[in-house]
């Protein structure tokens, strides 16, 4: 219990900090997760259904992300080249400079979280494991 404990506690201390270094930026971690998710693909473009899917929310969160995402310019939503009822949903130029920016900014957190280098590679290791063994099929196995 004391470790879980720890973890939870850790993730909302770690939250609010990220929440504050993505505010000038006006993204939300669920939003800069897309838009980073994004920025990783080939061709800066996703399917909404499979951004979902990757992120593990539900449909309507991918929406709803997209939709706050594309009035700020950072993404735009497209046709699928190839599923006439489908739609992608793309980075902009001015999202890569955001989720750019935004990135450097979140690492900033990461330099001061009182962790040498290589207790926070040991962390990342452990953290992988619970990841692994609670199915998160978000880790590369």
């Amino acid at each position: 219990m004391a470790a879980l404990t720890a973890v939870m506690r850790t993730q909302q201390l770690l939250l609010a900090r990220c929440d504050a270094a993505l505010a000038p930026f006006d993204l939300t971690f669920a939003r800069f997760e897309l838009l980073a998710l994004l920025s990783f693909t080939r061709h800066g473009e996703l399917p909404l259904g499979k951004a979902g899917v990757r992120l593990q929310v539900h449909p309507a969160s991918i929406t709803n992300a997209v939709d706050r995402l594309e009035r700020s310019g950072l993404v735009e939503r497209v046709p699928h080249p190839s599923d006439g009822r489908g739609v992608l949903a793309r980075i902009t130029g001015e999202g890569r400079v955001a989720v750019g920016g935004a990135t450097l900014a979140l690492n900033e957190i990461f330099a001061d979280l009182g962790l040498s280098a290589a207790e926070a590679t040991t962390l990342t290791k452990l953290l992988r494991k619970v990841r692994v063994a609670s199915g998160d099929p978000s880790v590369n196995r």
